[in-house]
């Protein structure tokens, strides 16, 4: 299920949210579920109503940030956030998140969210990632076993307004940088690169036929090829790693045989056993699960059986919410597959495009269709599962999966591999919906690319103030936080 173009109709102000999708104004490239026996809007009308878009909300505004009066104060969005988690985790995912200003923002998607939907919007809607930041673009295999590298997370996936999405980009960028010791100047080249990158590709992609765009992925051994030296090694490096990183390899890292059974290791409180009744359920649940996959992936997976379950805490964002790793075991013992069961909430971009959440009765089928949606391949093992109230996606654990090191990356090298990013994102809006409209309001100028820049820069310095103030709120004992976990 997809979006659709949409322009803004309601809100405060021309051009500002929260973006209203009870209209359509024009039809975007490739609506949803349109009859094949409608001609759909020229693609030249459409690059027409996104040119003329400039006038309502000129690109200029969306280098626009300032903390308003009535902003929503994140430290409190960040405890709303914590209820339904599992409570003794909580500690750990706000101790991650005082690490740095970076980790802040990996874990505060919410409150970005509050922020950029009171900016000024265009209102042309794709399915978007809704946590685009720097970490949650990654390697992974294709079921070709090709190491492509694409967006990779995508709990927080809606439709919703591209630059929403655009934004969190460069703004991450920007607090990376400054962590990893780049100066002002090179983290606006960065994002300029970023920028720049964007529109492009999706100028490129709006003249294409529409099946086309669906074709488009770039493979790892083509990006470190097309990379300038300073990136290529480290691209390399990564690629190394990701190749490693399979269910047989992580076999002796995460098990051991008890008793004549293999059995997953605990680490606490990052890798727990579950209480017998609880695997019993997890184990029906992935039985069901099997039921949203694609025939011939249903009988390969239904050749296994389970082995060992445990809870198993990942990410920054995600601490607290319940996942799981599955082991399975096929035809001898070395031939395994591990299914990590991730619990999916409503993205938290839903509040803020009206009517949309109604399309979502499943969280984790949302999670799945729109990760489908904008990713050239997936994992062919994506489905979605039910353990009581709570709703899961399912997908492989370990399955070639990894990303470039932040650390790892000079600030000459994060302008390259910023570019490689923005062309990624562009290249999944455009998949779904939009990508004329969105290309005739970029446009071939750098308009977009210097109110980008004002823009992260400005929000860097909110998210370090925002960090700040998460630290005073742990300190003064508003917050418990585990550091180092």
């Amino acid at each position: 299920m997809t979006g659709s173009a949409q322009l803004p109709l309601a809100g405060p102000a021309p051009g500002r949210g929260p973006v209203h999708a009870h209209t359509v104004l024009a039809e975007a490239d490739g609506t949803p579920y349109s009859s094949l026996r409608q001609r759909p809007v020229e693609r030249a009308e459409r690059y027409a109503l996104g040119r003329a878009l400039r006038k309502r909300v000129p690109r200029s505004s969306l280098g626009e940030w300032k903390a308003s009066a009535d902003r929503p104060d994140p430290i409190q969005l960040i405890m709303e956030s914590h209820v339904g988690r599992v409570e003794r985790l909580v500690p750990v995912r706000v101790g991650r998140m005082i690490e740095s200003p970076y980790g802040f923002l990996r874990g505060t998607a919410v409150v970005m969210a509050e922020d950029v939907a009171r900016l000024p919007a265009t209102g042309i809607m794709p399915v978007v990632c809704g946590d685009a930041h720097l970490g949650n673009f990654g390697f992974y295999a294709s079921p070709e076993r090709d190491l492509v590298i694409d967006l990779n997370d995508f709990d927080e996936a809606h439709p919703g307004c591209w630059e929403w999405d655009l934004r969190r980009l460069v703004a991450s960028i920007w607090v990376a940088g400054r962590q990893n010791g780049a100066s002002e100047d090179a983290c606006a080249t960065a994002v300029t690169a970023c920028v720049a990158a964007y529109r492009d590709e999706v100028r490129f992609l709006a003249d294409q036929p529409l099946l086309s765009r669906s074709y488009q992925r770039l493979d790892v051994d083509r990006l470190a090829q097309e990379s300038p030296k300073r990136l290529r090694a480290e691209v390399e490096r990564a690629a190394r790693r990701a190749r490693s990183r399979t269910s047989d390899r992580a076999l002796p890292r995460f098990t051991k045989e008890i008793e004549g059974r293999r059995r997953i290791v605990e680490e606490p409180p990052l890798i727990t056993r579950v209480p017998d009744a609880e695997a019993d359920e997890l184990a029906a649940a992935l039985d069901q699960y099997l039921l949203t996959l694609a025939s011939h992936w249903r009988r390969a997976l239904g050749g296994y059986t389970i082995v060992d379950i445990a809870h198993k805490v990942v990410g920054v964002g995600s601490v607290g919410l319940r996942a799981y790793v599955a082991l399975l075991e096929g035809s001898s013992p070395d031939d395994v597959v591990f299914l990590q069961l991730k619990q999916a909430r409503r993205s938290v971009l839903a509040r803020h495009v009206h009517g949309e959440s109604a399309w979502h009765a499943h969280q984790g089928q949302r999670v799945v269709e729109y990760q489908q949606a904008l990713q050239t391949v997936s994992d062919p093992l994506l489905g979605w599962a039910t353990v009581g109230e709570r709703q899961y996606y399912v997908r492989q654990f370990r399955d070639m999966k990894g990303t470039v090191p932040l650390d790892a990356i000079d600030a000459a090298a994060l302008a390259d591999y910023a570019g490689v990013l923005g062309h990624l994102l562009a290249k999944g809006h455009a998949r779904t919906s939009g990508a004329s409209m969105i290309a005739g309001y970029v446009g071939g100028s750098d308009n977009l690319d210097r109110a980008m820049v004002r823009f992260a820069r400005a929000y860097a310095d909110q998210t370090e103030a925002d960090h700040a103030a998460l630290i005073k709120a742990v300190e003064r004992g508003q917050l418990p936080a585990e550091r180092g976990v």
